[in-house]
Formats: C-alpha cells, structure tokens, sequence
C-alpha cells in the first residue's frame, strides 16, 4: 500500500488517516499574503488613489515595469490602477480645456 491511499476493506484501521500531509512542505510562493494588508499594492493603490489619484501613476508605472512579474496576483490591481489614471487624464484634460476655452 502506498502513502496516502485509503484503506477498503478488512485492513481499515479507524486511527490510521485517509489522507497523509507531506512532512516537507515547504509552502508556495503563493502561500504568502500579499503587502499593504493583504490587498496588494495595486489593489491598495486603486483604493487610496480615490483620495490621493498620485498613487494610481505610481502603481501604473508599477504595471508597465512589470512588477507583476513578481508575484502574477498583483497584475489586476496594477491594471485596474492603470486604467483609472487614464481616466483621471482624460477628465482633467477635458476640464481644462473647458476652462480654457
């Protein structure tokens, strides 16, 4: 019988465990939590660029330097930051120019 198969049948032994855990497990890297309270940078980002929309740029330049490469879970709030500071752009640019002209 090999390690972590269950026993049917005669042998069963009710204190023996069905399923057994590697003893060297060493965890992923994705078994750690992420920074900035679990959320990400870039979701973080998203979230406080609502008061302060300078962290929605310093999370896009985040993005297009591949900061996602490091832990992949970062790359939709990156993105989601990304977006957001091109409509932030485009909203103060068309305010400008409303002013302006």
């Amino acid at each position: 019988m090999e390690q972590g198969q269950a026993v049917v049948g005669k042998d069963y032994d009710a204190r023996q465990p069905l399923i057994s855990v590697a003893e060297d497990y060493h965890g992923g890297i994705f078994d750690k939590p992420l920074p900035c309270f679990g959320c990400g940078i870039g979701w973080f980002s998203f979230l406080l660029g609502f008061v302060f929309p300078l962290m929605w740029y310093y999370a896009t330049i985040l993005y297009f330097g591949n900061y996602y490469r490091k832990d992949p879970r970062e790359r939709a709030g990156l993105a989601a930051s990304a977006i957001a500071a091109l409509v932030c752009s485009v909203v103060v640019l068309i305010t400008i120019a409303a002013l302006l002209f």
